[in-house]
């Protein structure tokens, strides 16, 4: 290729990767400073890009007029508590479909892809008599079960890529030194996982974290109210109370930032390293 061809391209990525992050971000962006704004100069025209005042009232009365703590609490509890229980059932379901060849196991792995092409909402009614006949509605631990379930097939899925990665001599030669197998998955094989076990373990937290449909469906009570459910709260028949929904929103996703900045090595080397066999 032609050097100055090659020399202008490089501008070109640059400038065309630029676009695509500020369009990307834009929107977090607006709902940061709208979370800054006084609730006059939210619809204020000329649109301001930046507030002319700083105000933290948002963020105080987001407090003041909702329980948000209790919020951010429940939706801590039921996301880790989901994606640590995930965590546990995949490793095992997915080290046994990777070492051992059974008869059912092809199956198993087509019936795990098929979940993934059937809708969520599909299940919600039967989902919600069985729930109201158990006595579990307006529980968190109903959140958790039903999370947990609807995530083990594809973090399944994920996680026997990373199993197959890895020689099947390294645990051989653990169980000639007297280990169990699973002493052996859980002293050998796991610490040579942790990326791809960290990128699981995120993965299930995110999507747990961000879940609405089945929050607003299986819990009415306010005291379990994740933050979802509470967000949507704010958007009523005739109105939309935007400068608390931003606030919120900004305090939503801190959790989710703090996560993805300590782990991100480990998300984009599993993630990688996952889709390479499997």
């Amino acid at each position: 290729m032609n050097p100055i061809m090659k020399w202008l391209r490089l501008p070109g990525k640059v400038l065309f990767l630029g676009i695509v992050l500020i369009v990307m971000l834009f929107p977090l962006y607006w709902i940061f400073i709208t979370s800054l704004k006084p609730s006059k100069e939210i619809f204020k025209l000329p649109l301001q890009y930046w507030p002319s005042t700083i105000s933290f009232e948002n963020y105080i009365n987001i407090f003041k007029i909702s329980n948000f703590h209790i919020y951010i609490f429940n939706s801590l509890i039921v996301s880790l508590a989901s994606a640590f229980t995930v965590l546990l059932i995949t490793t095992l379901s997915a080290y046994v479909l990777a070492r051992h060849k059974f008869k059912g196991g092809p199956q198993i792995m087509f019936a795990f892809f098929m979940t993934q092409m059937i809708p969520a909402f599909v299940g919600f009614a039967p989902l919600y008599l069985m729930m109201s006949k158990f006595g579990l509605l307006n529980q968190l631990y109903s959140l958790i079960i039903l999370y947990t379930a609807g995530l083990i097939p594809f973090c399944t899925i994920m996680l026997r890529g990373f199993f197959q990665r890895i020689p099947a001599s390294l645990e051989e030669a653990a169980v000639i030194d007297g280990c169990s197998r699973l002493s052996a998955l859980f002293r050998i094989i796991m610490p040579v996982m942790l990326p791809g076990v960290s990128a699981t373990f995120i993965f299930a937290f995110v999507q747990n974290w961000n879940e609405l449909f089945m929050s607003i469906m299986f819990i009415d009570k306010e005291s379990a109210k994740t933050i979802p459910v509470a967000m949507n709260g704010f958007i009523t028949k005739f109105n939309i109370d935007w400068g608390p929904m931003s606030a919120g929103a900004v305090l939503s996703v801190i959790p989710t930032i703090i996560i993805f900045a300590f782990c991100q090595r480990f998300i984009v080397e599993g993630l990688t390293q996952g889709a390479e066999k499997g």
